[in-house]
């Protein structure tokens, strides 16, 4: 077990500092910039396209469908090649692909008016290389009010596939430095210096003396490297960044990188490569320092189109199951006093809370008897089961095995808060029981509707099987065990397997 100061350091909110536990986003993504270039040149594309098929449709002998057959030239396609370059040129000049330049919605709306508008300027060059004249200097002001309204709106859609990851917004990615010499000094001072920081820099932890450090770390100190692993089971850390001299602390700074990877943190290094066994490398720029990132997940556009699957998919399931939902919801009101909905706060993405919905199945009070039916748990290891638990109510036993009682989770997944597919996401209590740190890692990806454990038994599996079934998930995770996994929920949950 934790120790006890450990445990209530865990699951005391005191320790976020006032932050909101979902006020979080992760740093610049490669793959999210190439995603933002995509966007912005098809938006552009799609823009002109649409305003010479609206000024030219009359004139073209028959209509939209000889347009689609026309021949395309190798000077119309130089020509649109070029000008998709200088589009980029122009948004890239707007410092409209810099993760860290813009920290809100509107900033980043003028910003695209300003480049839409200089880029509509520079499409006048399409009428001047039109021998034709199907291009008019009238069509550029069309250009430009369509560009602006179609750029706005593939963004808009970027930052609802990648809330977590879309850097707009006043919100910070907790981080934790370990160091507090020059090199650390000069990061944090680095960080610090943004205008508008994507970091909220929780402290420094280093083994010296406070004497040899520098007052700026020094009154920052929030411990020893002894102490790493109980700061991150206790405080919501999002990232580590190594700043150790390596010569003198190579042992430490591999303890470091074994410890994060143990509880699932990413964390980041300066130089050199570390043994790692379950991270994945990977070498980013901040500022003007070179950082190798050690990620628990892949991180790349696959994260993208999971987001895009979850909303796709959950937005589906809502229209789908709306009817049973609303018998379900008249079934729980009718039958038993207390609301339809019952709300408890879940442990999410790196250890943060967040609100998950259920239809209730339980008594009013259910929560407030759970301990008087602690001595009748039958589940293995932190988690609390009971097969005949007395709090479930008649109707909610039948949502229980249908698992009709987890669809109100289709709104978390909506919301960002969790995953279609995923580790379970587990309560206070639970969480608070488990006896290793390795556990955590676990926390490193969202919490999902349904997962490994989903379609192999649920309550009849063991505790520990359960959480190497969630770290093999976590290790070996692709869009293509994803959809597997959702497949063979189906049948598990019309059987009915291992519901409780």
């Amino acid at each position: 077990m934790f120790p006890q100061h450990l445990t209530n350091t865990l699951f005391t909110r005191a320790s976020l500092n006032g932050e909101s536990e979902n006020n979080w986003v992760p740093p610049g993504r490669d793959y999210l910039v190439k995603t933002y270039r995509l966007f912005d040149v098809v938006a552009a594309l799609l823009a002109l396209a649409a305003v010479f098929i609206i000024i030219n449709l009359r004139v073209i002998p028959n209509g939209l469908a000889s347009f689609l057959t026309m021949r395309i030239t190798v000077k119309n396609l130089l020509l649109l090649a070029g000008f998709s370059l200088l589009w980029q040129s122009i948004f890239k000049l707007f410092r409209l692909y810099d993760l860290t330049a813009i920290r809100s919605y509107s900033e980043e709306a003028r910003r695209l008016l300003a480049a839409c508008s200089l880029g509509s300027l520079c499409a006048l060059v399409i009428p001047l290389a039109s021998n034709s004249g199907a291009f008019s200097y009238l069509m550029v002001i069309y250009f430009w009010g369509m560009v602006t309204m179609t750029t706005l709106l593939t963004r808009h859609i970027v930052h609802i596939l990648t809330p977590e990851w879309t850097p707009v917004g006043q919100r910070t990615r907790r981080l934790l430095i370990l160091g507090s010499g020059p090199r650390a000094l000069r990061l944090y001072n680095s960080i610090a210096g943004q205008p508008k920081p994507m970091y909220r820099i929780v402290g420094f932890m280093d083994s010296r003396s406070t004497q040899e450090m520098n007052v700026t770390v020094a009154t920052r100190l929030i411990g020893s490297l002894e102490q790493l692993e109980e700061v991150l089971t206790g405080r919501v850390i999002d990232e580590v960044l190594i700043a150790l001299p390596i010569k003198s602390c190579y042992s430490q700074i591999q303890q470091a990188i074994e410890t994060c990877e143990r509880i699932g943190i990413e964390c980041r290094y300066l130089s050199d490569i570390f043994r790692v066994s379950h991270s994945k490398t990977q070498v980013e720029k901040y500022s003007h320092f070179s950082l190798i990132s050690l990620k628990m997940v892949s991180d790349d556009y696959r994260m993208l189109v999971k987001r895009a699957l979850d909303i796709l998919g959950a937005s589906a399931a809502l229209v789908i199951f709306s009817p049973v939902m609303l018998v379900a919801a008249l079934a729980v009101r009718l039958t038993s006093s207390g609301p339809v909905v019952f709300v408890q706060e879940r442990y999410g993405l790196n250890k943060r809370r967040f609100k998950m919905f259920k239809f209730r199945t339980m008594v009013q009070n259910a929560e407030a008897l759970q301990s008087q039916l602690e001595k009748s748990n039958e589940a293995q290891g932190p988690v609390f089961k009971i097969k005949n638990d007395p709090r479930v109510t008649s109707i909610g036993r039948f949502l229980r095995k249908t698992s009709i009682d987890e669809l109100p989770q289709l709104f978390n997944v909506l919301r960002g808060d969790m995953s279609l597919v995923g580790p379970r996401p587990l309560p206070e209590r639970d969480v608070s029981r488990f006896a290793e740190s390795s556990l955590l890692r676990r926390f490193s990806v969202k919490p999902g509707l349904t997962c490994l454990w989903q379609i192999s038994g649920r309550s009849n599996t063991q505790f520990d099987h359960w959480i190497r079934q969630d770290l093999q998930y976590i290790d070996q995770w692709s869009l293509g065990l994803d959809i597997a996994i959702l497949l063979k929920t189906v049948p598990a949950v019309i059987k009915g397997r291992g519901a409780v």
